[in-house]
């Protein structure tokens, strides 16, 4: 709550609950000021304990660059490919249309971006053509190291199921086994200094 008078002991607790890897804000509200105090202190806080901040900002993406320059230490991911996503079809007619001011933000060492959803934003259907050029230039720019698949599947289920999610990825020629890897958990392990346990 970036409105608590509290927010250190708040997050030094989180980091320290079982099974924290991270933690999420969302950056819905247009009305944040450029320099919001809470969330200054949630992402310092979050330096200080090692937790990666997820931030929801597609309609934001401006705030989330002003605070990921003012904090250069703490490791961010960008939610849901910053894009405007569809509960529900169709997609939006230009679904990436705001995609260069993601891209500017590669230029950030200190930001990640899930790639989750990429399948809603489509108009083809599995396993969705149209999304593969804009999802490269997003490669290019981040390097697959910082890119983070995900099916976003609570989201998507009116648009395409869990299996054309997954397979959309996994079985796309254009990925060699390892870049498939690194794309599909090996940047998490890496980012959210995270691995399944045997």
């Amino acid at each position: 709550d970036p409105d608590s008078s509290s927010i250190s002991e708040e997050m030094a607790e989180w980091a320290n609950t079982p099974g924290v890897v991270g933690a999420r804000i969302m950056l819905r509200d247009p009305a944040w000021t450029p320099d919001p105090p809470g969330l200054n202190e949630i992402l310092s806080s979050s330096r200080q304990q090692g937790l990666p901040v997820n931030i929801m900002c597609s309609s934001n993406l401006s705030l989330f660059r002003d605070l990921a320059m003012r904090h250069p230490e703490t490791q961010l991911v960008i939610d849901h490919l910053g894009i405007v996503q569809p509960f529900e079809p169709p997609p939006s007619e230009e679904p990436f249309a705001n995609l260069d001011p993601v891209l500017e933000l590669a230029k950030l060492n200190n930001v990640a971006i899930k790639i989750s959803g990429a399948g809603t934003l489509s108009h083809k259907p599995f396993p969705y053509e149209d999304i593969w050029d804009p999802l490269q230039r997003i490669f290019d720019a981040y390097g697959l190291e910082r890119c983070l698949w995900g099916t976003d599947w609570t989201r998507a289920v009116l648009l395409l199921d869990y299996q054309q999610g997954v397979d959309a990825f996994r079985l796309n020629d254009q990925f060699s086994e390892s870049d498939r890897s690194t794309l599909m958990g090996g940047s998490l392990k890496t980012i959210y200094k995270w691995s399944p346990k045997s």
